[in-house]
């Protein structure tokens, strides 16, 4: 399979205007997910779980379909980036998902959240087969070295800070509580902020614009996430920690 030159430029450049679009829509007013659904909004709702593994399976499954069906270049586009990009969706799609307590989530985001997933999939693994290009001695070039340092980083602070939110409330408590421990200690959004990371850190190992422009889409879409979070406990809770900020830690 020839690289589509034109599809990479299209998708990714897509990417980053969709971005600011979304950016902007979200600082008017958040999106309806999560503790922001209201449980009497018309429309068919699916459960968390079905829902988050419905959306993010594509990530990993088209990347691995274009690998086993196409004739694609060897290198460390195929033997190290995309399955560092597929490490994380398999891990979202069959260790996240599964685990999630979640309230139900419209049908309407969930197939939004697929056909992203969909293209994303399909630009990340199509640029990463068929058309990049690294020089033997990229594998020591700063660049690459400090991007994965980064994204597996930032992965292990995205699971770990998942993991407490989804042990904050005992079996049949309703009422929202102070997240603590990690990350939490810093931002609100610590999970947020994990995923940024990763992004970002594979943008750098990648050095692209398929994997700038998918980082630069990270930080418009859930940015915003949490900055509305860090409103939503400051006004919930009086004691909420003053220093903590919404995203960056000590910065925003």
């Amino acid at each position: 399979m020839q690289c589509s030159e034109g599809s990479v430029f299209f998708l990714s450049w897509s990417l980053i205007i969709v971005g600011v679009l979304y950016f902007l829509r979200q600082m008017k007013a958040h999106t309806e997910y999560g503790r922001y659904v209201e449980t009497s909004s018309p429309g068919v709702m699916l459960p968390a779980k079905v829902a988050w593994f419905t959306q993010e399976l594509p990530s990993v499954l088209i990347p691995v379909l274009l690998l086993l069906t196409t004739d694609t270049s060897p290198g460390l586009g195929r033997g190290v980036l995309l399955w560092t990009f597929c490490l994380h969706y398999f891990q979202r799609t069959f260790i996240y998902a599964p685990l999630s307590k979640g309230r139900p989530c419209p049908l309407s985001i969930t197939v939004s959240a697929l056909v992203f997933c969909s293209l994303n999939g399909f630009l990340q693994g199509h640029h990463m087969l068929h058309c990049a290009r690294y020089d033997d001695a990229w594998h020591t070039d700063v660049r690459f070295i400090a991007g994965l340092l980064l994204f597996f980083s930032g992965m292990a602070i995205n699971i770990h800070s998942d993991h407490i939110l989804r042990n904050l409330r005992k079996p049949g408590e309703i009422t929202y509580k102070i997240p603590e421990g990690g990350m939490f200690e810093w931002v609100s959004g610590a999970n947020f902020f994990g995923e940024i990371l990763e992004w970002c850190g594979y943008a750098a190992a990648a050095w692209s614009l398929p994997s700038f422009s998918f980082a630069f889409f990270t930080i418009c879409s859930i940015g915003p996430r949490a900055y509305h979070h860090h409103r939503f406990y400051l006004e919930k809770f009086d004691n909420y920690p003053k220093s903590r900020k919404a995203v960056i830690p000590f910065i925003l």
